[in-house]
């Protein structure tokens, strides 16, 4: 029998907050970063050399799009020819995965401390 409590609350909403994590970073990736970069190409401007696959530029891109008045003087990428390829959809998406993040990061965090493990 499966019994109704705050746990099984935190992990059905954990586990739906964690797809929609998912979720977030493959249309992130696959619609606003490959738009932008494949501009960047056209101008001869290449990727970041230092990710090669892992998704280490994923949070540089993310975080230029959402706030692009932040100054920054050691980007990890090309901010300016990221907010000149950057379209309305690319900041939707933006916003969506780093509330999404944030969101996921946090019920893990509330749940580590508040449901300690059974041994």
């Amino acid at each position: 029998m499966i019994v109704v409590n705050a746990e099984l609350y935190f992990v059905l909403v954990g586990v739906a907050v964690f797809f929609m994590w998912g979720s977030s970073i493959f249309c992130f990736t696959r619609i606003s970063l490959k738009h932008i970069e494949t501009e960047m190409a056209k101008e001869g401007i290449l990727p970041p050399a230092y990710d090669n696959g892992i998704g280490g530029r994923i949070v540089p891109y993310s975080m230029v799009i959402l706030f692009p008045s932040i100054n920054r003087h050691a980007s990890l990428i090309d901010v300016e020819s990221t907010l000149k390829h950057a379209r309305k959809i690319d900041w939707y998406l933006a916003l969506f995965l780093n509330v999404t993040s944030l969101l996921f990061f946090t019920l893990m965090l509330v749940c580590y401390f508040f449901f300690e493990p059974t041994i």
